[in-house]
C-alpha cells in the first residue's frame, strides 16, 4: 500500500455497496481511507466511472451540449436557407419556363399570321409590314418571301409571282452573259450560236471552205478605245480584285461565307457576280468597299430558303433586291454628292438633330464636350445599314424592322442609330473623346428588342 495519499472511491460504488461508508467511520481510522498512502488510479469495470472522469465527462458533456446548440442552430439555419434558395430557384426556373412557353406561343402565332397573309390571293402589304416589323420567325422561307414582297421584288398579287420571278431571273442571266463573260468567251458563244443557226438553215450537207471572220478594232484585246469590250473588261479587273478581298473578310466566323470548301467558294462567287454586275451597271458609283456587307444578309436569307428552286436562284434574287434596297440610299456612296441635300453629310446632320430632339444633354456632351462628330461613327452605321456593328442574327432582326417600317428604311435607320446612342448614354456622358470614339466604333452587345423599342418610341425631329 502507498502512504500519504488517500484513495478516492467513486460515489457510485459506495452507493451500490450497502454500509460501506458506515464501516469506515466505525473503524476508528487505522484502516481508514485517510491513512492510506498515495492516491491510486483504480481501473473500473465496464459501466463504472471515477468521480474525476464523471466530473470531466459531465463538463465535457455540458460543453458539447453548449457547442452543439449553436452548431444545430447553424445547421438548421443553413438547411432553411438551402430550402429557401431551392424554392426560389424552382420558382425562377418555373418563371423562366413560363416565359419561354409564352414566347413560343407568340412566335407560333406570329408565324401563323404571316403565313396567312402571304397565302392570300391579294396580299395586304400594310398589314404584313405591321406584323413583320416586330420580327419574322426563323426557319422556312418566311423572311425571304416577306423581304421580297416589301422591297417590291414580288408583286402583291400572288398569281403573278411565278411570271415575275421567271422574267427577272432570265434578265439577270442575260446581264451576266453580256457583262461578266470575258470578250473571248462572249465571242465564242456568239460564234457557236451563229454556226448553229447556219447549220439548221442549211439545205444541203455539202462541205465548204472555212470562213475567216474579221476582228473589228473594238473587239481586239489590245484596243485602247473606250468603246472596246476588252478595254471595258480590263477596266473592271481592279474592282473585281477589291471585291474578292472584301468577300474574304465577310463574316469570317461563318463557314457559309468563309473557308476554301466548295460550299464557301460557291457563295463568294455568286456574291462577286452580283457586286461586279452592280458596279458595271452603275459607272457613277461602281463598287464601294463595304457593299459586300450590305449584300451578305440578303444573299444569306435567300440562299437558306427552304424552297429549293428559290434557293438555287438566290444570286439573281439577291441582285434585284440589293438594287431595290440601295435605291433610296445609293447617293450616300457617291462622293460627289456628299455635300448635297441627298448626300451622307445631310443624313448625318439629320441624325444629330434627332438626338438633340430626344436628349439635348447627351447631344451637347457628344458634340461639344467630347467632340465626337457623327461622321466618325455614323458614316459606317448609315451607309452599311449597321451590318458591321452586330452579328448576322441581330442584323436580320434589325433589318426586319428597317425593311418593314412604315417610316421607310432610311428614317427607321436613323431612329435605330439614335437609339444606339441613347442606350449607352451613361457611358458616353462619363467618357472623353477617345473613350467615346472607341465605344461607338466598337458598339457593345445589347438587347436588340430593347434597342428597337427605344427607336420606335423616339420623338421625331420636327425642325
Amino acid at each position: 500500500m502507498l502512504k500519504g495519499k488517500k484513495l478516492k472511491l467513486p460515489d457510485r460504488l459506495g452507493s451500490l455497496v450497502a454500509g460501506f461508508e458506515d464501516k469506515d467511520e466505525d473503524s476508528g481510522g487505522s484502516g481508514s481511507v485517510s491513512e492510506l498512502g498515495e492516491e491510486l488510479e483504480i481501473l473500473q469495470p465496464t459501466g463504472f466511472r471515477s468521480d474525476r472522469e464523471s466530473e470531466t465527462d459531465d463538463d465535457h458533456d455540458h460543453n458539447e451540449v453548449q457547442e452543439e446548440e449553436p452548431m444545430v442552430k447553424r445547421k438548421m439555419k443553413v438547411d432553411a436557407e438551402l430550402e429557401h434558395n431551392g424554392r426560389q430557384l424552382r420558382h425562377e426556373k418555373d418563371g423562366l419556363s413560363h416565359i419561354s412557353v409564352i414566347k413560343t406561343i407568340e412566335v407560333d402565332e406570329k408565324r401563323s399570321d404571316i403565313e396567312y397573309e402571304i397565302s392570300q390571293k391579294e396580299i395586304n402589304l400594310e398589314k404584313l409590314q405591321r406584323i413583320a416589323s416586330t420580327g419574322i420567325p426563323e426557319g422556312g422561307n418566311l423572311r425571304a418571301t416577306v423581304w421580297k414582297l416589301i422591297l417590291g421584288y414580288l408583286p402583291p398579287s400572288r398569281d403573278l409571282w411565278e411570271k415575275e420571278l421567271s422574267e427577272n431571273r432570265k434578265k439577270y442571266a442575260k446581264l451576266k452573259e453580256e457583262l461578266l463573260l470575258t470578250p473571248s468567251e462572249l465571242a465564242r458563244m456568239k460564234e457557236e450560236a451563229f454556226q448553229s443557226n447556219k447549220h439548221n438553215n442549211a439545205h444541203n450537207d455539202t462541205a465548204g471552205p472555212l470562213i475567216r471572220h474579221e476582228i473589228s478594232h473594238e473587239d481586239h484585246p489590245l484596243s485602247l478605245g473606250k468603246a472596246s469590250v476588252w478595254h471595258q473588261y480590263f477596266e473592271h479587273t481592279e474592282i473585281a480584285e477589291q471585291i474578292d478581298r472584301d468577300l474574304q473578310r465577310t463574316h469570317p466566323e461563318m463557314k457559309f461565307f468563309s473557308g476554301e470548301s466548295s460550299f464557301g467558294r460557291k457563295h463568294r462567287e455568286s456574291m462577286r457576280n452580283v457586286l461586279l454586275l452592280f458596279s458595271k451597271l452603275n459607272p457613277a458609283i461602281r463598287y464601294v468597299q463595304g457593299m459586300n456587307e450590305v449584300l451578305a444578309p440578303l444573299y444569306y436569307v435567300f440562299s437558306t430558303d427552304t424552297d429549293e428552286k428559290n434557293a438555287s436562284n438566290a444570286e439573281a434574287d439577291s441582285f434585284s433586291c440589293f438594287v431595290l434596297l440601295l435605291s433610296d440610299s445609293v447617293d450616300h456612296f457617291c462622293q460627289q454628292l456628299d455635300n448635297s441635300s441627298v448626300g451622307i453629310l445631310s443624313t448625318l446632320s439629320r441624325l444629330s438633330d434627332l438626338l438633340k430632339a430626344n436628349d439635348e444633354e447627351l447631344w451637347r456632351h457628344i458634340e461639344f464636350t467630347s467632340k465626337v462628330k457623327p461622321q466618325y461613327y455614323g458614316f459606317r452605321w448609315i451607309t452599311l445599314l449597321l451590318t458591321q456593328e452586330f452579328n448576322l442574327q441581330s442584323i436580320l432582326r434589325i433589318w426586319d424592322s428597317l425593311i418593314s417600317s412604315p417610316f421607310g428604311i432610311q428614317e427607321m435607320l436613323l431612329r435605330v442609330c439614335c437609339a444606339m446612342l441613347l442606350c449607352v448614354k451613361s457611358r458616353l456622358l462619363s467618357g472623353d473623346f477617345a473613350a467615346n470614339l472607341k465605344l461607338l466604333q466598337h458598339y457593345p452587345e445589347i438587347n436588340i428588342e430593347h434597342l428597337l423599342q427605344v427607336a420606335q418610341d423616339l420623338t421625331p425631329d420636327t425642325s
